[in-house]
């Protein structure tokens, strides 16, 4: 079972997630699941599909938006806007979490929110964004 890591009230991050954990993540109360990881990064992941189809199943929004090494700008403005719009708490999820915050943390800084809270909070979660963000 993945580990769900709350961020925010409203964004939590996790590994990997199957789609019996989209499933309980959905029942948990979580409104939007975005997909960080691009299909067949390895040959032992979940597909996008069947992850999406659970999600949606369950009735929440499923997303897509494949990172590879360090989120883009694009990226980081679309999982930022697509947090922003959901109708309630998001979950995000790649092979270990990182990608996943690294993509909501560059959003957020590019519009505006302090560094220093952001590598505060992704800290908190377990992860360690100082380099990324410079603060």
């Amino acid at each position: 079972m993945s580990q769900f890591r709350q961020v925010t009230p409203t964004f939590q991050v996790s590994p990997q997630i199957t789609p019996e954990e989209a499933r309980a993540a959905v029942a948990a109360g979580c409104r939007l699941i975005i997909n960080n990881r691009p299909d067949g990064e390895t040959p032992d992941q979940p597909p996008g599909a069947a992850i999406e189809a659970a999600a949606r199943g369950a009735g929440a929004d499923y997303l897509h938006i494949p990172v590879a090494g360090r989120p883009t700008a694009e990226q980081a403005a679309a999982q930022a806007g697509a947090v922003a719009a959901a109708s309630g708490p998001v979950l995000a999820f790649c092979r270990s979490g990182t990608r996943s915050i690294m993509t909501w943390a560059l959003g957020e800084a590019a519009n505006g929110r302090d560094r220093a809270e952001l590598v505060r909070l992704a800290a908190d979660a377990g992860y360690d964004l100082a380099p990324v963000l410079g603060a």
